[in-house]
């Protein structure tokens, strides 16, 4: 019995291991003659925390934070990033808002 309940704590540690890993927000360093600036856009993206332990959204929100702003004005990567966040609650969860801003611009092509 004391072998069962080891696995049985090691899994839901596992599992709580692996509900807690987000997306990386790749911010790429590029030279000022690598691209052209189409101006200035900003994008958000919520997430919540069901019961205070299940993430609805909650991981990927700063990517999809950073996806909406760039496709907003139809460029590749964002530069002078600035983060924002808010939160709110209701009875049953936690809610997280982030507001990603800063220059789109489009990478010029090799000829």
């Amino acid at each position: 019995m004391k072998y069962v309940s080891k696995v049985v704590a090691a899994a839901v540690l596992g599992f709580a291991l692996a509900g807690c890993t987000g997306t990386a927000i790749k911010s790429p360093q590029y030279d000022s003659s690598q691209y052209t600036v189409l101006g200035h856009s900003e994008g958000s993206a919520t997430g919540v925390m069901l019961l205070g332990v299940i993430p609805i959204g909650q991981n990927s929100r700063f990517v999809r934070a950073q996806d909406a702003a760039i496709k907003a004005k139809g460029g590749d990567a964002l530069i002078n990033t600035q983060v924002q966040e808010k939160w709110f609650w209701a009875w049953v969860l936690n809610g997280y808002t982030t507001k990603i801003s800063g220059d789109v611009i489009k990478l010029k092509t090799a000829q």
